[in-house]
């Protein structure tokens, strides 16, 4: 199938008018009245219905466009390879606050694994094709798929009482809480009901995690941002912990793009998801 054909039909389709899609291909509007025609043939069916103000599409046409736009995408990208420095395939991927530096280090390893000709923009927050991000941030029109699974452990300043190993268990009475994250609910049966038992509140998890390390109190938080961190320490629950799952969150048409589809296919077959205990 012509991939001139495929890019005539997506013009009508979207601009639902001939005359404003030849402009858009800058092409007359007898040639592209031919090709849509070329294509009817080749397809067997009709695609679009004139009327007095545009044209009206049938539903092979629906059922064509998002056919036609993957094959188009795909032909496109085809084409970059072999065109110089244009043979990367382009990416832009949000990353959500509270990730760990380990896991956006893997994913992108990961990433340039399955895809070697990537071209890969990071954003902070939620930008770009895809993000990087906690389940809990996805919106409702996403897709979430989960590369990690993981426990909250309860983290302590080196000098606390509780931090010593032989230490015995006690009632925390200096909670670090993030009232605005979606995580509180769910830890709040851990923390009490006394106000006195609350020794501050963060912004979020990264910021509970600096207050820690700072000696001001204790924080439930995931295993991967207080792994390896000098000044904080890891006592496990004797509760079950609460977890999470970090993974890619994306909107289903962000997969008509080559790269995405690309990373997509890859984290499907390969994706390392695992509980990482304290």
């Amino acid at each position: 199938m012509d991939v001139r054909h495929l890019k005539a039909f997506l013009a009508v389709f979207e601009e639902r008018n001939i005359t404003a899609a030849a402009q858009r291909l800058f092409i007359s509007q007898p040639t592209l009245s031919v090709t849509i025609k070329q294509l009817e043939e080749e397809l067997g069916a009709t695609l679009f219905v004139r009327q007095p103000r545009g044209v009206e599409v049938s539903d092979e046409a629906r059922l064509l466009y998002p056919q036609a736009r993957r094959m188009v995408a795909d032909a496109e990208a085809l084409s970059r390879m072999f065109r110089g420095r244009e043979n990367r395939a382009p990416l832009t991927l949000g990353i959500e606050g509270d990730i760990a530096a380990s896991h956006i280090e893997a994913f992108v390893r990961m990433a340039h694994l399955a895809l070697p000709n990537l071209l890969l923009t990071m954003e902070e927050g939620c930008q770009g094709d895809g993000r990087l991000a906690v389940e809990e941030m996805c919106c409702e029109d996403e897709l979430f798929l989960p590369l990690w699974e993981e426990s909250y452990v309860m983290a302590l300043p080196v000098n606390h009482p509780m931090a010593a190993v032989q230490a015995n268990w006690a009632p925390i009475e200096d909670w670090i809480t993030c009232p605005q994250h979606p995580s509180h609910q769910r830890l709040m049966a851990l923390y009490g009901r006394s106000p006195e038992a609350v020794a501050g509140h963060a912004g979020s998890l990264q910021q509970a995690l600096h207050m820690v390390a700072a000696g001001v109190g204790v924080a439930m938080l995931p295993q991967s941002l207080v792994a390896g961190h000098a000044r904080v320490v890891v006592r496990a629950l004797h509760l079950p912990a609460p977890t999470r799952r970090v993974g890619l969150c994306y909107a289903a048409q962000a997969l008509e793009l080559p790269a995405m589809r690309g990373l997509h296919e890859y984290f499907l077959l390969n994706r390392p998801v695992v509980i990482e205990a304290a």
